[in-house]
């Protein structure tokens, strides 16, 4: 199915008039039958459907329908960095259109895909955080996220700081060498779905641009084995309303919501929320108590989230059945597996802790300790956080 230049300038006209939103847009295609239909309509069989004020804000061309119209052109027409990836227009009639969207009260008319266009979406768990994760919290989420991802299961997440970007990196990590490229370039058309993504990212702005920049890389490497995915026209910027909106797309892409880290007023919980109104799973990894990032996760718990505490958790939670190590191994966190751990981090624990508690447990000179500390820093075992507090990494199974 291919959307020509003609009917792109119409999805843009329609998505660009001021005053029109989903809901309208949605009532207008339902009434005309397609997004043509609607600018070929008189203002009389528009006023059926629409305000008077919105039918004449319809037979007027916005002022930036041309600009954005060459834009999307020359953003469709360009390859992007990694060689095996394509970008697409996928509207809510297209054959591509990624199913559980559909489902949603407010789906997206139009999304701009960057990536495997020829792969499709398999079965998915979106995963959510602080992104001001603690540095266990971090390594969590990167964990999780190779765990799925060896299970065949999809990584959907926000591309955000923290949490977010760990997931993907994790995922990441397993993920297989794409074959090269067919000769179609790109264009408004999409190939065949051949396989499945290894991660989603689903971003609040146009995919002309990367937030936050510190992803460059990381959303590079996410089109090269997934998609980016956005609701926004190109050159919309970082804006904070449009997060929360986001969130319910990450939300209906997952067949279940895994919180790694979440505050009690956070984006994440906002998240979590939209999964149950939706009828999906809410799992979450506990934490420390003393971590105001663990609040949110244990009161999710509370109200009757999932437990989770490894990868089958969350296979059994989904009753998803699967024969890779991921999903048969109950320690499983996507690692490979370790030797025993440094004597002293077994009295370490996973709290965050200060140098002066961890040097009454231990007995070791001050010296001494540090020496330990910096090996273990340097090894990847521990962490040194602010306020002079130091916490183990890894899993806790």
């Amino acid at each position: 199915m291919q959307m020509d230049e003609f009917e792109l300038r119409a999805w843009l006209r329609l998505l660009l008039t001021p005053s029109i939103g989903n809901a309208s847009a949605r009532r207008l295609l339902t009434r005309f039958g397609s997004v043509q239909g609607i600018f070929e309509a008189t203002a009389l069989e528009l006023t059926e459907v629409v305000s008077r004020a919105q039918a004449e804000a319809l037979l007027q061309p916005p002022v930036l329908l041309d600009a954005q119209t060459v834009r999307t052109l020359q953003w469709l027409s360009t390859h992007p960095k990694n060689l095996h990836a394509q970008r697409a227009l996928w509207h809510i009639g297209h054959s591509d259109y990624p199913e559980p969207l559909l489902h949603l009260a407010d789906p997206p008319l139009l999304l701009y895909v960057e990536g495997q266009i020829q792969q499709t979406l398999g079965p998915a768990v979106s995963v959510v955080g602080s992104r001001n994760p603690t540095p266990q919290g971090k390594q969590t989420a990167m964990q999780f996220g190779r765990a799925l991802s060896e299970a065949g299961i999809c990584v959907v997440s926000g591309m955000a700081l923290g949490v977010d970007g760990a997931s993907h990196q994790g995922a990441l990590q397993f993920a297989k060498p794409q074959a090269p490229r067919s000769s179609a370039s790109n264009s408004l058309a999409t190939g065949t779905s051949a396989s499945y993504w290894t991660t989603v990212g689903v971003v609040g702005t146009g995919l002309d641009q990367v937030y936050p920049r510190h992803h460059e890389a990381l959303a590079n490497e996410v089109i090269a084995h997934g998609v980016l995915i956005s609701e926004y026209p190109l050159g919309t910027p970082p804006l904070a309303a449009n997060f929360p909106q986001r969130n319910r797309l990450i939300a209906a892409l997952g067949l279940g919501t895994l919180v790694v880290e979440a505050a009690m007023r956070s984006g994440s919980l906002i998240t979590a929320r939209m999964a149950l109104d939706m009828g999906r799973e809410v799992m979450a990894v506990p934490g420390s108590i003393h971590a105001m990032q663990s609040h949110g996760c244990h009161w999710l718990i509370r109200q009757g989230a999932k437990l989770v505490a490894n990868v089958k958790d969350i296979l059994e939670e989904l009753q998803i059945h699967t024969s890779t190590n991921g999903g048969n191994n109950p320690n499983a966190m996507g690692l490979p597996p370790t030797s025993q751990p440094h004597p002293f981090l077994k009295q370490m624990g996973f709290t965050p802790i200060s140098f002066d508690t961890l040097q009454m447990h231990c007995k070791l000179e001050t010296a001494e300790l540090q020496s330990v500390l910096l090996s273990l820093e340097l090894e990847g075992h521990v962490a040194r956080l602010p306020g002079g507090l130091f916490q183990r990494l890894g899993s806790t199974s």
